[in-house]
């Protein structure tokens, strides 16, 4: 995430940590890693990664501090064209994203660019809030239950940007609400998906919390389904336009996935 300790230290998208302060986090599970990988503000963590491209792996050395990070980033483009990123799904994301939305389009751009990637989800509600600010109408996406029983999500009304022309970005780490948007974008042919193939997180979770503070447990409740009917679940969203991006460029600044959206829309 923009701004983040991890981001501060060099740590890029993609990378798997395997050490935590030199312990193995080979067979544990994300959220014990996550644990280890938590602590006081101003404490610090060492973390050996593995990056793609590179021989040997790489030790970080972080130095933790609380971030406040909002879901939603905008701004007008040298290029003329409004661009919206979206960094998760929250309980604030719509409203911080009607905000956004009404800046950028007060400039009358000629095209809009909506960044999921690297989005892990969140709220199945955020999500059908922020598709219906790019879908008109109809169906967003379909629960579908173990015993069959299925229950529509429809996009509400009055969307702030359902007409101007719409390039989403996406990538591996596009992944459950964030899939939602751009599968219903997709399948309404309402813009184009530029980018990578997207995680493939086709189902529904609820938390349980057990008694005494025991912790919790996660449970699968439900598949979703694309508003053709589609199931993604460990296929992901393929993009209308491929576009890799490599570590060399991250570590440059360079984003040709972000430069083929805007060239798709200046065309």
């Amino acid at each position: 995430l923009p701004g983040s300790p991890a981001q501060a230290a060099g740590m890029l998208p993609g990378d798997a940590i395997i050490k935590v302060d030199n312990e193995d986090m080979s067979g544990l599970d994300a959220f014990t890693v996550i644990a280890k990988v938590r602590g006081p503000s101003g404490s610090s963590v060492s973390i050996t990664v593995l990056r793609e491209g590179l021989p040997e792996p790489l030790t970080l050395e972080i130095t933790r501090y609380k971030i406040t990070i909002p879901s939603v980033e905008g701004e007008i483009l040298s290029s003329g064209l409004a661009y919206v990123k979206i960094n998760r799904f929250g309980d604030r994301t719509a409203r911080e994203l009607r905000s956004q939305l009404r800046a950028q389009l007060a400039d009358d751009p000629p095209g809009l660019i909506l960044d999921l990637r690297n989005n892990p989800g969140g709220f199945l509600d955020a999500g059908i809030n922020v598709t219906s600010q790019f879908i008109g109408s109809g169906v967003v996406m379909v629960e579908r239950f173990g015993d069959g029983r299925e229950r529509e999500y429809r996009a509400h009304p009055g969307g702030l940007a359902t007409e101007i022309p719409l390039a989403v970005l996406i990538n591996r780490g596009s992944a459950s609400a964030a899939e939602i948007v751009a599968s219903a974008v997709k399948d309404y042919q309402r813009g184009d998906l530029v980018g990578e193939s997207s995680y493939g997180k086709g189902t529904v979770q609820t938390w349980l919390n057990l008694s005494d503070a025991q912790g919790a447990v996660r449970i699968t409740f439900a598949r979703w389904l694309t508003p053709h009917g589609h199931s993604i679940d460990g296929k992901g969203l393929i993009p209308d336009v491929e576009v890799e991006r490599i570590y060399e460029q991250y570590q440059d600044g360079l984003d040709p996935q972000l430069d083929a959206a805007v060239n798709l829309l200046l065309q």
